[in-house]
């Protein structure tokens, strides 16, 4: 006779909000020496992985008629760090968390959240992985005064130089 074991089947782990993503740190912000491949596209010096909420709070600083640009955030986040420059990985990823949260909090009725649609691409792209797409953004853009124009599949603010602001910390 054999015996069998029968294991608890473990109870799946309830799915983290996008505030909970924004808030969690991951003992950041690091500082670290560019090296190893990186140098070849990012050059010699430092670059720093800003926290979550550092990204949340340049974007929060774009006022109405106003747009940044992930580069400008990336910009200032190496200002505020005293590096060469800030990872535009990790800043593209929690700008794209915090304007998820954003949603999510929206969605729950708060009236004052992250004005993510004012955060756009390289060269002014309207960034089409935001909550609601193209068609949420290019709305909440218009309604700032912004004209949204089609370049093949891609969307771009017209003249968004003119708007673009650097965040402050």
């Amino acid at each position: 006779m054999t015996t069998r074991v029968i294991k608890a089947k473990s109870k799946p782990k309830a799915k983290r909000s996008w505030r909970e993503k924004l808030s969690d740190a991951k003992d950041c912000p690091k500082i670290a020496k560019i090296e190893g491949s990186c140098l070849k596209r990012w050059g010699t010096g430092t670059f720093v992985i800003p926290a979550p909420l550092e990204v949340d709070a340049a974007m929060k600083q774009v006022r109405r008629g106003e747009l940044t640009t992930i580069d400008a955030i990336r910009k200032s986040l190496a200002k505020k760090h005293g590096t060469t420059i800030a990872c535009p990985i990790t800043t593209g990823i929690f700008a794209w968390i915090a304007a998820h949260a954003a949603d999510e909090a929206e969605t729950e009725g708060r009236k004052r959240i992250t004005p993510y649609w004012r955060t756009l691409k390289t060269g002014g792209e309207v960034n089409p992985k935001y909550p609601g797409g193209i068609k949420n953004l290019r709305a909440r853009l218009a309604a700032e005064g912004h004209r949204v124009i089609t370049k093949g599949k891609r969307y771009f603010v017209a003249d968004f130089a003119q708007a673009v602001v650097e965040p402050r910390f």
